[in-house]
């Protein structure tokens, strides 16, 4: 409690609005900021709401930016119960009023966001999908979906490995280089200041979130029914990403009616945090395109 009263009363960006929202057996962290078309920042399954910060900062500049931590992540909690990411988002738009969005998502966030475009379609102006996972991905024929690389699997078993040994902080770290600087690369390839950031953020979510409450799935999966995606869609993908992520992206841009693809060479999955200032860019350009196709 004492660290969720703290993260409270802090303000990193000037005029922002911050709260807890209880809904279905969780609270909910959410920041807004800003003021025009809305922008919803949907963090990593590695990660939470703060790896938006410099996104946060400056889109806000221009938009209203919403960012939250999903329910057992961040300083959301919850209760052990059956829920869905659409539904906690839609609640979200909902109390603070917002109708349209570009939802943007990064790895397990992308996920959400396209399940959220395609169960919501009039609540989202476009979505922009960062090194996303699609749900039934792993559904699809072997020639579509990437299997991991002998490397790869080795070193998603050493992760495995140490999550059952309950070594939280060797995990972290192995987790943070790992997704920082690809899984096939050198640990210290990314940023030092940028594994840190991500090591702090899996370790404290780790070792806060202890409940498991039961995702309901989005049924029939986005894998299988991209063709109904309404909104603009973009691709944000690495080239030093894992195998199956950058399968997906492949997958999603190449299907949806509407879709982009931008590959970051030498960049990992944590594309927000590698390349701030150019990520900022694509997305408000982004953004300007597809509101004001929106508003004619």
């Amino acid at each position: 409690m004492i660290g969720t009263i703290a993260w409270l009363l802090a303000v990193t960006v000037p005029g922002s609005e911050k709260g807890m929202l209880a809904v279905n057996g969780a609270k909910l962290a959410y920041e807004v900021a800003g003021t025009g078309p809305a922008i919803v920042l949907i963090h990593a399954g590695v990660a939470d709401m703060s790896m938006w910060d410099e996104p946060f900062r400056d889109l806000s500049k221009q938009y209203r930016v919403l960012r939250y931590d999903t329910r057992g992540f961040g300083e959301s909690v919850t209760e052990s119960v059956s829920f869905s990411n659409r539904a906690d988002l839609l609640a979200l738009m909902d109390h603070l009023k917002i109708e349209r969005a570009v939802i943007v998502g990064n790895s397990r966030g992308g996920q959400i966001a396209v399940d959220f475009a395609l169960e919501h379609p009039s609540r989202v102006s476009g979505v922009v999908f960062v090194a996303g996972g699609l749900s039934g991905f792993d559904q699809t024929p072997a020639s579509v979906m990437k299997v991991n690389s002998p490397a790869e699997q080795n070193v998603f078993g050493q992760i495995d490995a140490l999550y059952e040994k309950k070594d939280l902080e060797t995990a972290a770290e192995l987790e943070a280089n790992t997704w920082a600087s690809g899984p096939e690369q050198k640990p210290d390839r990314a940023p030092a200041a940028i594994r840190e950031r991500l090591r702090k953020m899996i370790l404290h979510n780790n070792r806060t979130h202890t409940t498991e409450p039961k995702p309901i799935v989005l049924s029939p999966p986005a894998a299988t029914r991209l063709s109904e995606l309404k909104a603009p869609a973009l691709v944000m993908i690495g080239t030093l990403d894992e195998s199956v992520t950058r399968s997906s992206a492949d997958y999603l841009a190449a299907r949806a009616p509407n879709g982009r693809k931008i590959v970051f060479p030498n960049t990992a999955h944590m594309i927000s945090l590698e390349h701030s200032k150019e990520f900022i860019r694509e997305v408000t350009a982004f953004t300007r395109t597809v509101t004001a196709n929106t508003t004619k």
